[in-house]
């Protein structure tokens, strides 16, 4: 398949109250950016349990994008910290089993930060197109 005619799905679990809402000030303020991501609105980083992550890799997703609030600015007061955390400890797992981390992605966004979103929606599509259609981790079904 030609590179130039792939184009990556990409997952996005944006966090209600600042990614969310910084998608929405990147949409209106008519920043351009790659439309190959679909977006699950969550109503913090926190609440997106890593197998959420695996199982859209799993399913033929190319990519996933996780984006919350800034460190600290969590609407939960401490939700981003967990967050933090746990996608840590998933980063590292899949480094172990030797898993291409370019199709993982996590960012911090605010409400206010529409050209950062556009940034960082440019900068993931990049790092999965670099990585290539998902082959390996797709779970298929065999039949004689």
């Amino acid at each position: 398949m030609d590179e130039k005619e792939w184009k990556p799905k990409i997952l996005a679990f944006l966090c209600n109250w600042c990614s969310y809402a910084g998608a929405d000030l990147a949409g209106v303020s008519r920043f351009q950016y790659p439309p190959n991501i679909r977006v699950v609105r969550v109503p913090c980083s926190a609440r997106v349990n890593p197998i959420f992550i695996l199982k859209a890799l799993q399913s033929g997703i190319d990519g996933v994008l996780v984006s919350g609030c800034h460190p600290g600015d969590c609407h939960y007061i401490t939700g981003n910290y967990f967050a933090r955390r746990k996608f840590t400890a998933l980063k590292e797992l899949m480094d172990f089993v030797g898993y291409d981390n370019g199709r993982i992605n996590f960012s911090w966004v605010s409400a206010a930060e529409g050209g950062k979103f556009q940034k960082v929606v440019t900068e993931t599509t990049d790092r999965v197109k670099k990585a290539g259609p998902i082959e390996h981790f797709v779970k298929r079904d065999f039949q004689e």
